[in-house]
């Protein structure tokens, strides 16, 4: 799994990763931690794992969501031993064969657990705290799902594979074998940042120096594209492509391209299928991110 998105809880930042469906998502015990203790967040999982309330219910999670891997025998042998208990996330997970809880190493990793611990574990925590999780995760699930239903993610993938159209213009007609490996580089990365600009009104690299956090997860700015960006998108692909073929100049390209996405863009704004997408999620149609557009 990889990190996917966060969410804002009164102004932390919270990791989640897993699909769009709820039940396969999984939310850093981490960052949550952070609220109590900054510092050493790991002190704080581990003591509300050395609990035996909360290992009580990790083991009915595991019975409900993982009973075939699940080690009921190890569990019980844990239970029965006397002494205070210890347990950190590690050992829960490799003595118990457990689900619900994992680790990731890494920059971004730590210490991630399904929602329904999440949860718990946050209000434990603090239930104020809970509440602003809950509220935000709830808006990330229900933008997620929008998202998914109009198709985005295809169209997303249709603008990639249509890219080839684009990218054989630029290698047939405007890569020469006089050119370095560097400049023939140069020379796709300037044909799609024409393609950004004429669109979204900036460069890839003007993009990522705004987001150096998404930039660092490998994120771009046509992953913040709207869905009707994205329409857009193909359509200024197999424009310039053809353009290329005519020999037309940079300039000259960039000003037609200009001139076709506003066009297009105000033809899809006054569509009424997507008047009425707009009133149901507002949000979606600008795209993931303000800022991107």
């Amino acid at each position: 799994m990889v990190q996917t998105s966060k969410i804002n809880a009164n102004g932390i930042e919270i990791g989640v990763i897993g699909g769009t469906e709820p039940d396969n998502s999984y939310i850093s015990l981490t960052d949550i931690a952070k609220y109590k203790n900054s510092e050493d967040p790991r002190m704080v999982i581990t003591n509300w794992m050395s609990s035996y309330s909360t290992i009580d219910f990790l083991a009915v999670w595991e019975e409900i969501h993982n009973s075939d891997d699940f080690n009921r025998l190890e569990f019980q042998s844990v239970r029965n031993e006397r002494g205070r208990l210890i347990m950190t996330p590690k050992q829960w997970i490799e003595r118990m064969q457990a689900k619900g809880i994992i680790s990731k190493a890494g920059k971004y990793g730590g210490t991630y657990a399904h929602s329904d611990i999440a949860f718990e574990f946050a209000s434990w925590i603090s239930p104020e705290f809970k509440l602003y999780i809950i509220k935000d995760y709830q808006r990330l699930k229900k933008d997620e799902a929008e998202r998914k239903a109009i198709g985005w993610d295809e169209k997303r993938a249709l603008s990639k594979l249509n890219y080839h159209i684009h990218t054989d213009a630029v290698q047939t007609y405007l890569i020469t074998d006089e050119l370095t490996n560097e400049e023939k580089t140069y020379k796709f990365a300037n044909e799609a940042d024409l393609l950004n600009v004429a669109l979204f009104g900036k460069r890839a690299r003007d993009w990522r120096k705004a987001h150096p956090e998404e930039a660092k997860r490998g994120e771009n700015i046509r992953d913040y594209a709207s869905a009707e960006e994205l329409i857009v998108l193909i359509n200024l692909e197999n424009f310039n492509a053809e353009w290329i073929s005519q020999g037309l100049s940079q300039q000259e390209r960039l000003q037609k391209l200009r001139s076709v996405a506003y066009k297009q863009t105000e033809i899809l704004k006054n569509n009424a299928a997507k008047r009425k997408l707009g009133a149901t999620n507002p949000k979606l149609l600008k795209g993931g991110d303000k800022d991107a557009n």
